[in-house]
């Protein structure tokens, strides 16, 4: 009985964290159609269903979430390991980074919001450290300081978003035996 129970759990768990990936890797395809001023600068949308798997089942399930959503993501766009991608790679390792080490030292005191903005600013730090090393110019921090101010935008707005999805998660899940 226990163990039946576990495994509706376990089953439940993998089910929700591959619907996860697989609508950050649609969301991350949407945003790489729409119009840029930047090449890579997007609203980040698709970090929504890592936030939800940050916050429903930790750190690994973020981890897994991000990852996917950037190699398939990169793989199904055609970007794999071209320079487009490194920049996705880098500011998702970065954010994701932030976020779980955000998550797992404050805890619930930081929310969604927090931990999002924070995992916004890791985005574009990784970003910006990889854009360096690959121009090898310097003038590429001078973008920091308006970037940052976009990310806290777009990080809180994330963070809101998730914040409404995982109380609606919540709900359904607590619904189902």
């Amino acid at each position: 009985m226990i163990s039946s129970a576990i495994d509706r759990l376990r089953a439940r768990r993998e089910a929700l964290l591959a619907l996860f990936s697989a609508l950050a890797i649609a969301i991350h395809a949407f945003e790489f159609l729409l119009p840029s001023p930047v090449p890579w600068l997007r609203p980040g949308l698709a970090n929504i269903l890592t936030l939800c798997a940050l916050f429903l089942y930790g750190g690994r399930a973020a981890w897994l979430v991000a990852l996917t959503r950037i190699c398939l993501g990169g793989l199904l766009l055609g970007t794999l390991l071209s320079p487009t991608f490194f920049l996705a790679l880098s500011g998702g390792v970065a954010a994701t980074a932030m976020m779980t080490l955000a998550h797992m030292l404050a805890g619930g005191r930081l929310g969604t919001v927090g931990i999002s903005v924070l995992g916004a600013a890791g985005h574009i730090l990784g970003q910006l450290l990889m854009a360096a090393w690959l121009l090898r110019h310097p003038g590429v921090w001078r973008l920091f300081p308006p970037l940052l101010m976009l990310a806290v935008v777009t990080g809180a707005f994330n963070g809101l978003a998730a914040d409404l999805l995982l109380q609606r998660l919540r709900l359904r899940l607590a619904r189902c035996p």
